[in-house]
């Protein structure tokens, strides 16, 4: 039913003004479209990223949105140049810390928060 069509991440964010400006001068996203009540889609890879103002921003404990990317270490010292702090997990199992990257053999994955506190992460494989 749903197998061949496109997903969107939707994420709620707590303040538009820094949320786009993380979402489009940090991680480098394009708008894509705005709606009416303010929300913002944005355009990443095939996919798209939809954020929204609510209550009830940041409140998620656990991955809200991750990319793939071949080179995760590079996006992790791209985003930390650009100020952006990488979460560490000691609690996954079978994990090697290599610097901000997680192994955990051929998979390398990062974390890391936008301001509303959503976690987001990029991995190798997906």
């Amino acid at each position: 039913m749903l197998g061949d069509k496109n997903v969107v991440a939707v994420l709620a964010v707590k303040d538009m003004a820094s949320s786009r400006k993380f979402y489009e001068e940090t991680l480098g996203l394009s708008v894509d479209m705005e709606t009416p009540d303010g929300g913002v889609a944005y355009k990443s890879g095939d996919g798209k990223v939809f954020i929204y103002q609510s209550g009830f921003a940041g409140t998620n404990q656990a991955t809200a949105a991750a990319w793939n990317a071949d080179d995760v270490e590079g996006v992790a010292e791209a985003l930390k140049a650009k100020g952006v702090a990488m979460e560490h997990y000691d609690s996954i199992p079978n994990v090697e810390m290599k610097g901000d990257v997680h192994v955990m053999g051929d998979l390398k994955a990062i974390w890391f928060k936008d301001p509303s506190g959503n976690i987001l992460n990029v991995v190798n494989q997906m």
